[in-house]
């Protein structure tokens, strides 16, 4: 016991925290007593809870609220606001909807969350819009993730499914037991660890990363950032040029099969497809071998190393670890499908601490010791509406009604969307092509956020309605993936006029006859006892006892045991294919996709393949000379507490960091601190210098999530958000995900002096008349 252990508990994307408060105020968010690895960022919400940038009270943007839907949208960010009540806020929302469904059909509303705005089972903004506007006849949703997109599309041609190939990896404890070598391309980030979808109990992939290393496994980082991979794990670096993963994984399946290294039997019985695959690493079909002096001659490493890791790999018990990050590029979906490739080239699919893992790292659940559990989430009812877009095609959706795109082996029309209704995620952070998506974000009548916060994307629309915090709000955290359960306590009234989501749409739902609909007669409090009641039903199916919730409230967390076997994903597949085939058509792994190439796309071969990206340091001519890689932050999870004290604590000058390494930044006369220019024909973003050898050189390093904050031309974003500079492109027809890895750049000192930064003004705001 510490002194904290009887304080409340709360948990969010970084954590689970014992809760202080004083005065009606959250004065501590302390740490987790079970929790070996804590993360800051969680407390940096202290200081910002009921700070200057809070939302405290219903907002419309004065263009709109004097001259109706469609009014003076090129004003979006600069014009100020007006408060209303929440009863004039409740009309003025339920009347646009009403207005916009009645005349150009519910197609006409895309409903945006993205789903990472809160932890806890209840409170999850993304169902709680899709549920409300299902109860008034839907709308055009998104599929898939900025996360890896293109992985989410490829998996089911190749392994039959997505999640349980994502979330169900080979557990850490049979990597730390069995493997020999862990191979991470794209390294295996334990930054992106410290977060985890609904809540975080204990973070495990430090502990886990490290217990490897005293255990004898060896890693390798195939990255162009030493910084991926832990210095403590002593891992050989191999930094290959960016967007060249797909063709170093083919020139090591190349030289598997070129020094008969390559397990035959495995292939045989497990796959399908490979002498297609082969005729093309040999260069049969296309006349060009994938061998090791290729990809040595594409990624700039040497062939002999190349040639060597080969060996390595055969030789040994190996981990073949793929980062999500390697998705978000031109041609995206080839990493994924090389490297399953791969790991089935050595045969060691479904061995202990064998096969193949996508995104060790990328969230604290991967390789979690967690039984298999199906928890109940809120119930979204049925969409009627049958339009879509993949979600990185925003701006196309926007600027493009009518227009066609392809996707996933079909053809689909965007439809004309009259509103956009976000709650849950901020575009104006992770899209790319930030000004192209202003351009895109003035042709909607009306836009609708809920937020807590004035961020780029409350600035930019014209209702704003107040939402609440994990610390204002009880709930449940009961995320299957995570073996905590944790009773969410509400630590202090909500700040100013905010309310909760579904209080939010409750009140919409009333103006508009659906309440009944929307609540099913049940208050917040109602719905966490039926969320947990049947979710306590599912786990003792899987026998796994809960607590009841009374219990859980008063003991406030509940630990559910690990299984006594470590995890090995595809164990019973390779036990006994006929039993437990894969739902691909063959029932094996598809090394080759006869569905992919009925398709016809000349972007994405029905095999693995490495295609030249759009933009990359092999590119003949390229105009701009450096390689910009865009990753996740450290300080935050995308733009979220980007304006607590954690982050800001790592600014430069109050803006993000961008690493150079010594020699570009020799070239170029620039030392650490310079406020610098970095730029390309998309855009530019003011940033902080740091000059550092954990990037190769030729690439720079600026992480995502700094607040959009453009000047008046809308050219500059100064304060430093890197998707200023990305392209808004999809990875192929296929998978049509975000390819921001895809980029090139220059940096240049600034001159003069610098814009100040605005990201964390509010706008101006008017009481009514």
């Amino acid at each position: 016991m510490t002194k904290h252990d009887d304080l409340p508990l709360t948990t969010n994307h970084w954590g689970t925290y014992r809760v202080e408060t004083e005065g009606g105020q959250v004065t501590a968010l302390h740490d987790f007593e079970e929790d070996v690895d804590p993360s800051p960022i969680g407390r940096g919400i202290i200081d910002v809870l009921d700070g200057p940038t809070r939302i405290k009270a219903p907002m419309v943007r004065k263009s709109w609220l004097e001259g109706g839907p469609g009014s003076a949208t090129d004003r979006r960010g600069t014009d100020p606001f007006v408060e209303v009540t929440w009863e004039v806020a409740e009309k003025l929302v339920a009347d646009e909807l009403n207005r916009v469904r009645h005349e150009f059909g519910n197609e006409a509303i895309f409903a945006g969350s993205y789903g990472w705005a809160s932890a806890g089972r209840f409170h999850h903004a993304q169902s709680q819009l899709r549920r409300f506007l299902n109860c008034i006849g839907g709308f055009t949703r998104s599929v898939t993730t900025y996360s890896l997109a293109a992985g989410e599309v490829i998996l089911p041609y190749v392994l039959g499914g997505i999640r349980e190939f994502i979330y169900d990896a080979t557990s850490w404890r049979s990597i730390i037991e069995n493997t020999e070598l862990f191979v991470a391309f794209g390294g295996v980030p334990v930054k992106n660890g410290q977060i985890g979808q609904g809540g975080v109990g204990r973070h495990r992939q430090r502990e886990a990363m490290l217990e490897a290393r005293a255990a004898g496994v060896a890693f390798v980082n195939v990255s162009p950032l030493r910084s991926d991979v832990l210095d403590e794990v002593d891992a050989e670096w191999l930094p290959a040029r960016p967007s060249t993963d797909a063709a170093i994984l083919l020139a090591l399946a190349h030289t598997l099969v070129d020094e008969g290294l390559h397990d035959r039997d495995f292939l045989d019985r497990y796959t399908v497809g490979f002498d297609r695959f082969r005729a093309y690493l040999s260069g049969e079909s296309d006349g060009t071998a994938k061998s090791a002096e290729w990809a040595g001659a594409i990624a700039e490493l040497p062939a002999d190393d190349i040639r060597a890791l080969a060996r390595r790999m055969a030789a040994s018990r190996t981990m073949v670890s793929v980062s999500w990050s390697l998705t978000r590029q031109d041609h995206g979906e080839q990493p994924f499908w090389a490297a399953i490739t791969l790991a089935a080239m050595l045969g060691q699919i479904g061995l202990p601490g064998g096969g193949f893992g996508l995104g060790y790292s990328a969230v604290n659940t991967i390789g979690l010791e967690m039984p298999e559990l199906r928890f109940k989430s809120m119930p979204q009812g049925k969409n009627p509406v049958e339009a879509f877009i993949p979600v990185a095609r925003i701006a196309d959706l926007l600027l493009n009604p009518g227009g066609e795109f392809d996707y996933n082996g079909g053809t689909h029309t965007y439809p004309d969307t009259q509103i956009v209704y976000w709650a849950g995620g901020n575009p104006l952070h992770n899209h790319q092509d930030l000004r192209r998506l202003l351009r895109a974000w003035r042709k909607p009548d009306t836009i609708i956020v809920h937020e807590w916060c004035w961020n780029a994307l409350a600035k930019h629309a014209d209702i704003v309605l107040p939402c609440t915090t994990t610390l204002e709000r009880e709930d449940l955290t009961l995320a299957p993936r995570d073996p905590y359960v944790v009773s969410m306590a509400q630590a202090i009234d909500p700040v100013g006029a905010a309310r909760s989501d579904f209080d939010i749409f409750g009140g919409i739902a009333r103006q508009m006859g659906v309440a009944e609909a929307f609540t099913e007669g049940m208050d917040a409090a109602d719905w966490q006892r039926w969320l947990y009641d049947l979710s306590r039903q599912s786990a003792a199916e899987y026998q796994v006892e809960l607590p009841s919730l009374e219990e859980l409230r008063e003991r406030r967390w509940f630990k559910i045991d690990a299984p006594e076997k470590a995890h090995v994903l595809l164990e019973d597949f390779r036990s006994d294919p006929a039993a437990h085939p894969l739902k691909t058509p063959s029932g094996r792994i598809e090394i080759y996709s006869e569905a992919i190439a009925g398709f016809g796309y000349d972007d994405c071969p029905p095999h693995p393949a490495w295609l030249e990206p759009v933009e990359w340091l092999g590119k003949e001519g390229a105009a701009f000379p450096l390689h910009l890689i865009s990753n996740q932050p450290s300080t935050k999870l995308h733009s979220h507490l980007d304006h607590g004290a954690h982050s800001r604590a790592a600014k430069i000058d109050g803006r993000e960091p961008v690493m150079l390494h010594p020699d570009d930044a020799a070239r170029r006369g620039i030392v650490d601190g310079n406020v610098v220019r970095v730029f390309n024909s998309r855009g530019a973003c003011l940033c902080g210098a740091v000059i550092g050898d954990q990037v190769r050189p030729g690439v720079v390093q600026i992480s995502t999530g700094a607040w959009f904050d453009p000047d008046a031309s809308g050219e500059l974003c100064k304060h430093g958000n890197p998707n200023v500079l990305t392209m808004d492109k999809g990875t192929s027809r296929l998978g049509q995900g975000p390819i921001a890895h895809s980029c090139l750049v220059e940096v240049e000192r600034f001159e003069g002096e610098a814009p100040a930064v605005t990201a964390f003004d509010a706008p101006k705001i008017e009481m009514p008349d």
